[in-house]
């Protein structure tokens, strides 16, 4: 019988890097290609926090508020003030501002997911995977929805296409068609061709950076636990590292306090995008 060995330092990040799906393919759809650890955590965490909120709504008080809902209370005030003083339309606000509420609380808390332990999740899952029968070492599961390309490229692609809805809306879809052909550089027909490929390559460069930027700090950062994390394994598999445990603690300790402003500045950058680019979608070039 075959002795199992510890996964290599490569073997454990590839694992932690691979995506939970289905293999099975049914007609003509590849099931493959969703990454269903992806799908059910960013929608769990979108209607814990839903449901939390909407607990906390119910039980408000005019009265001297409680921790938690003086901090609700900031987070709420500091996104209306900033959509009130990027998007001036005080109908598409009624909208635009709860929008940005959510993605707010919505991304930091799929970012907030990156402090867990980094093993946590994983081992529970292979610990269900394995008793369901299947090889516990191939129960893939990673736990940060944003720092999956496909999360954050279909939020900012949203985005997108919330900003055409407001172009058309707010300026017509003949001033909307007018202004693809000649802005930036003018009305001249010579000119169409031109302002046209450079109003794709706007809408196209900010959908793309809008979820390569959230993207690559949260992957980032993954890769920084799971190498900070092979310090402790080092000890687990060598006689004699105990320090390198410590070190693996302490630097994971100081990472994971400083990425607390990294989850929050990140959640809080795509808020103020998805503001901008709406607010831009309203104004006349």
């Amino acid at each position: 019988m075959a002795t199992e060995h510890a996964p290599t330092a490569s073997e454990y990040i590839v694992h932690h890097l691979t995506f939970l799906t289905n293999k099975k393919q049914a007609g003509l759809v590849d099931w493959s290609v969703f990454h269903l650890d992806t799908l059910f955590i960013s929608i769990g965490i979108g209607l814990l926090a839903v449901f939390v909120l909407a607990r906390l709504a119910a039980r408000a008080t005019s009265g001297v508020p409680g921790r938690f809902q003086a901090a609700v209370e900031i987070v709420v005030e500091m996104v209306a003030d900033q959509a009130k003083g990027i998007v001036h339309s005080p109908e598409s606000r009624k909208f635009v501002a709860p929008l940005a509420l959510t993605v707010f609380v919505w991304i930091f808390l799929m970012n907030a997911m990156d402090l867990l332990p980094l093993d946590l999740l994983p081992n529970i899952w292979a610990a269900i995977y394995g008793a369901a029968g299947h090889d516990p070492h191939h129960a893939y599961l990673r736990v940060v929805p944003t720092a999956d390309l496909n999360a954050t490229l279909g939020m900012s692609t949203a985005v997108l296409l919330l900003c055409l809805y407001y172009s058309v809306k707010i300026k017509g879809l003949g001033h909307w068609i007018h202004e693809l052909f000649t802005a930036p550089f003018g009305a001249h027909p010579l000119l169409w061709p031109i302002n046209f490929a450079m109003q794709l390559i706007e809408f196209l460069a900010k959908t793309v950076s809008h979820g390569m930027r959230l993207f690559g700090n949260m992957y980032a950062g993954e890769l920084i636990f799971m190498l900070i994390a092979l310090m402790g394994a080092a000890w687990a598999g060598t006689v004699g590292s105990g320090l390198l445990w410590i070190g693996g603690v302490i630097a994971g300790t100081i990472w994971a306090i400083f990425h607390i402003l990294i989850i929050t500045l990140q959640a809080f950058i795509f808020m103020m995008l998805t503001l901008v680019y709406v607010g831009q979608a309203h104004e006349s070039h």
